[in-house]
């Protein structure tokens, strides 16, 4: 799967695809994205199947099979793609969900109940009156805010959607 040459068939501009993959992954990497997980989840993102095995990646991206091993692997963890297998099939391949960005803001509550748990912890060991102190428990509190509110976010995105 070269991405140098126009692609007729599909109807598309491999080139012009390959320079939106690596403008979307630096934005995201940007963002604070590990760069090669970037350029793996967008690579998926442009493929009409939103699902490629670990050497279609690797070649696609012109990288080691390594470098997408460690990519999906955190994809995976955080939710972004799910791996699957044909029956029969020796071969892994790694979808994008379609519900992808619901679904890995609403896991995020189990998160904020862990972060503010431990930083109460820090507010404890700092004293509420300090200013360090006082600075965590701004953010256990902001992140309180996130997790009553996420979900009447999503509900709305739900229903805008469906």
């Amino acid at each position: 799967m070269s991405e140098t040459a126009p692609n007729p068939a599909q109807g598309r501009d491999e080139q012009a695809v390959a320079r939106f993959v690596e403008r979307f992954a630096l934005d995201f990497s940007e963002a604070g994205f590990p760069r090669m997980a970037a350029r793996v989840f967008v690579r998926l993102l442009v493929t009409d199947e939103g699902a490629c095995t670990a050497a279609e990646l690797a070649d696609s991206l012109q990288v080691s099979a390594a470098a997408v091993s460690g990519a999906v692997r955190y994809l995976i963890q955080v939710g972004l793609v799910v791996r699957e297998r044909e029956p029969g099939s020796r071969r892994d391949r790694y979808r994008v969900r379609d519900d992808m960005w619901y679904e890995a803001f609403a896991q995020r509550d189990e998160q904020f109940l862990s972060w503010e748990s431990t930083l109460r912890e820090g507010v404890s060991a700092l004293g509420a009156e300090t200013a360090a102190g006082s600075r965590l428990d701004e953010t256990r509190r902001f992140f309180e805010f996130l997790r009553a509110e996420l979900p009447k976010l999503m509900d709305k995105w739900r229903a805008q959607e469906g």
